[in-house]
């Protein structure tokens, strides 16, 4: 099957890097159990491992950790953090890091910019924080743009749940989970198709959003991921196995004849949709924000992506809360790229409603 070989193309796990305690969780002893001859390396803090970094000029082992190494500990700290956009709530972490690469990813300043996954095999006392939040939260009783009726929970706001969902059920027990939840639901946003996943029986309670882009710069930028035609052509499956399917249209590009790329895309999503998957459909459209940082690192092993993701002729500094420095479209020229994204999804697909753009 297609899918068998992209899940042994994203991980063939040879290393794993665990805490000392990992053993006293059954899903610690799952893992470890399914990858037998992965060499175990015990480290002291799942985030305390020093021969990951170092890496930022070799892409050559770069991408070997990204396909090869798991790191399994704990998470410490459980509290959900407000949101305002797809999310009420970003639930503590299941995992953080990716098996895939995309240029542009905020995230991979952890662990040497390779960042490969973290699986955190404490998933019960996780669960059993969420239903004890949850149920604090009492009825959801007025609707808003990220949901009519329930609390919004992001459980992916650090990697990819599809691929995470390849090595162990942290992500399946949190779908399963939400099914039992009278005021919630959970949402993550996806690059990468797992068929596995239409098994889980979710109820409406998950939101799936598909990330989409024009395919030319897909093919460009998103490294290691599943194309965007398969990506598109799962949505009227993943919505009949009980998913609340929706994109996001993340991050937009410019370049020239963006727009006409875009066109095309939406023709695709116009033609593959089914009638139920389009009335359901929503989607968020966030444009690019990039790191110098990682602008830095891009230029030594992927410097075509730059071409397109630097350009100090029409982007801005903007520096985060931590001190980052980032990069974004000028002012100006953002509010005419967001009216113009806009009005073509007003044009050609009308059924998307757009929970936020910016």
């Amino acid at each position: 099957m297609l899918h068998e070989k992209t899940i042994d193309h994203l991980l063939a796990i040879h290393e794993i890097y665990h805490e000392p305690n990992v053993r006293e969780f059954a899903r610690g002893r799952e893992i470890l159990a399914k990858y037998p001859d992965a060499k175990l390396i015990e480290v002291p803090a799942h985030n305390q491992i020093p021969e990951l970094f170092g890496f930022e000029g070799s892409v050559e082992d770069w991408l070997w950790n990204k396909k090869n190494v798991l790191i399994l500990g704990t998470k410490k700290g459980l509290s959900a953090r407000p949101n305002t956009r797809s999310s009420h709530w970003v639930a503590p972490s299941q995992s953080n890091g990716c098996a895939m690469s995309c240029s542009y990813c905020y995230v991979p300043r952890r662990k040497g910019y390779a960042n490969p996954i973290t699986t955190f095999v404490n998933i019960e006392q996780i669960m059993g924080y969420l239903t004890r939040h949850a149920a604090r939260q009492g009825k959801k009783l007025i609707p808003d743009e990220t949901d009519p009726e329930y609390w919004v929970y992001e459980i992916g706001e650090n990697g990819d749940c599809s691929a995470d969902a390849a090595i162990c059920d942290n992500v399946k027990d949190l779908v399963k989970l939400y099914t039992t939840l009278p005021n919630a639901k959970l949402t993550f946003a996806t690059k990468f198709v797992n068929r596995e996943m239409l098994n889980y029986d979710p109820q409406r309670k998950t939101r799936i959003r598909f990330s989409l882009m024009p395919h030319q710069m897909s093919k460009l930028v998103d490294v290691r991921t599943t194309p965007i035609s398969d990506r598109i052509a799962v949505m009227n499956e993943f919505r009949e196995a009980g998913y609340e399917v929706t994109a996001s249209f993340a991050p937009v590009i410019y370049y020239e004849g963006w727009l006409d790329d875009w066109r095309k895309l939406f023709d695709e999503l116009n033609a593959v949709l089914d009638d139920q998957t389009k009335r359901q459909l929503s989607t968020e459209i966030i444009f690019l924000t990039h790191n110098q940082g990682l602008h830095d690192v891009n230029l030594l092993w992927h410097p075509k992506a730059e071409e397109v993701l630097w350009r100090p002729d029409i982007q801005q500094v903007k520096y985060s809360q931590s001190g980052q420095r980032n990069v974004r479209y000028k002012n100006n020229l953002k509010r005419e790229l967001v009216d113009e994204l806009v009005a073509l999804c007003a044009e050609m697909i009308p059924y998307c409603t757009i929970r936020y753009a910016f």
